[in-house]
């Protein structure tokens, strides 16, 4: 089993998302958690209630700060914001780290974070598959 982290800045929407849908979909091969390089300490409720709709919520999920996860051994680590991205510590023990941005949907109409939703599915899922799942 294959370890991920998502990795955003204040993991409470895109990472947790990207999170649910890779410990859902893809239970074969990767287990995945995620962490914000500022955890906001807070899910958002538009994204919660959509993983909530899609089966995919899991009690245990919440926002955490990075230091929480820095010495877990990860196989490969993803930023999923800009912020992540320029802000990503080193992570000792991480295999590879790669960059995927995707828009944040917070604080605009609901169905944004379906379209997140659906592009980290298409776009994410893939490269974590190829990646770790081989």
């Amino acid at each position: 089993m294959k370890n991920v982290l998502i990795l955003c800045t204040g993991n409470s929407c895109r990472s947790v998302m990207a999170e649910a849908m890779i410990n859902a979909k893809m239970t074969e091969c990767v287990k995945a958690q995620s962490s914000g390089v500022k955890a906001s300490g807070t899910i958002n409720p538009k994204a919660q209630a959509l993983l909530e709709a899609k089966g995919e919520w899991r009690e245990e999920y919440h926002s955490k700060l990075i230091e929480t996860v820095l010495e877990t051994a990860f196989d490969l680590v993803v930023t999923v914001c800009d912020g992540a991205k320029e802000t990503c510590p080193m992570f000792p023990n991480a295999v590879k780290t790669i960059h995927l941005g995707f828009e944040d949907p917070s604080g605009k109409a609901t169905e944004e974070y379906a379209k997140t939703y659906d592009l980290i599915e298409k776009e994410l899922l893939p490269i974590i598959k190829e990646e770790l799942c081989q």
